[in-house]
């Protein structure tokens, strides 16, 4: 305990002596955050979601394996398992131009897929915020 008390004191000590340093730190890492976030593609709720999907006719790109896919998904949804991503990479290139929304089981794959997907040139990337399970939990269709 007293460690962690030493820590923050030093701490508070360094940004009271440095405190343009301090700042611009916090600018940075600031930036990066928002950098990166945009990079991962927007993350949608389940009601802009199915929004995306009506009215703009996103392709929806399922992530989970086969197994989760078949046990119920989107309609019309396509499966490529997020570890198979990189070497199918070639069967999205149809849909460049068109809005992409990213799935996978609880929405941990679905930045770092949607980082890949927007450097091979999709510009229109969106994730559903916690995935097929915020789905399921708003009591959507899915199809089997």
């Amino acid at each position: 305990m007293q460690r962690i008390l030493d820590f923050f004191g030093q701490l508070t000590e360094f940004v009271g002596n440095h405190y343009l340093l301090s700042i611009a730190f916090l600018v940075v890492l600031t930036l990066l955050i928002v950098t990166e976030g945009r990079k991962a593609g927007r993350a949608l709720s389940t009601q802009q979601a199915t929004n995306l999907i009506n009215r703009e006719n996103a392709i929806v790109l399922d992530l989970r394996p086969k197994k989760d896919f078949s046990a119920g998904h989107i309609i019309d949804a396509i499966n490529i398992p997020f570890d198979s991503l990189t070497k199918r990479m070639s069967e999205l290139d149809k849909y460049k131009g068109k809005p992409l929304l990213l799935i996978c089981a609880n929405g941990q794959h679905s930045g770092p897929c949607a980082k890949q997907l927007k450097a091979a040139g999709h510009d229109n990337v969106s994730r559903l915020n916690g995935g097929i399970s915020s789905w399921r939990a708003d009591s959507l269709p899915l199809v089997k």
